[in-house]
């Protein structure tokens, strides 16, 4: 969809018409769910947040401003779902990962990366994911964004809501320390 339709959705979407963001929906879905699951590391939870985004994006249409690109809005909202989520799953659980292993638990999203745990990948792709587990979360997030989701600077820039230049830092460190970690 090129940006000129787009605006066209989203405008007939601010006039009331809920049939004008299943497009919206059918054009960024992909890339909604395969940054969540960049983000939080599980499949299942990765595809609620992506719907959970389209859903808050779709109820706070009216609030979008219809100059600026819709992409860095959304996956703006996305990712504050996808902190929060991580925020709640570290406070609801202190314990040790033999605990969780046998309690049922869920694993945190370092452990979750781990190439051990990925089925059904390559070698390349497990240890390339494994790594991208062992990092900070801001470190692996900007990686998602840049590197996996091919975001533009100035995308990533609106949705971290950070300066251009902090961007490119912070990807610079990040691939620095994955780079570091796949050697």
């Amino acid at each position: 969809m090129d940006v000129r339709e787009e605006r066209e959705y989203i405008e007939r979407c601010r006039k009331g018409d809920r049939e004008a963001f299943g497009p919206i929906v059918l054009a960024y879905r992909r890339n909604a769910y395969f940054t969540a699951l960049g983000l939080v590391g599980n499949r299942e939870e990765a595809y609620d947040l992506s719907q959970e985004a389209f859903v808050r994006a779709f109820r706070a249409i009216g609030r979008f401003d219809p100059t600026r690109e819709f992409a860095p809005w959304f996956f703006r909202i996305l990712r504050n779902l996808c902190s929060t989520a991580l925020s709640r799953r570290s406070a609801r659980w202190v314990g040790s990962i033999e605990e969780m292993r046998e309690g049922g638990r869920e694993f945190p999203a370092g452990e979750r990366f781990r190439a051990d745990l990925l089925a059904e990948r390559n070698d390349e792709i497990v240890r390339v994911w494994s790594a991208l587990g062992e990092l900070d979360a801001p470190s692996r997030e900007i990686i998602v964004l840049k590197d996996l989701q091919e975001h533009r600077y100035r995308e990533i820039a609106e949705i971290l809501d950070i300066p251009i230049g902090t961007v490119m830092s912070r990807l610079y460190n990040a691939r620095q320390k994955l780079r570091e970690i796949l050697l």
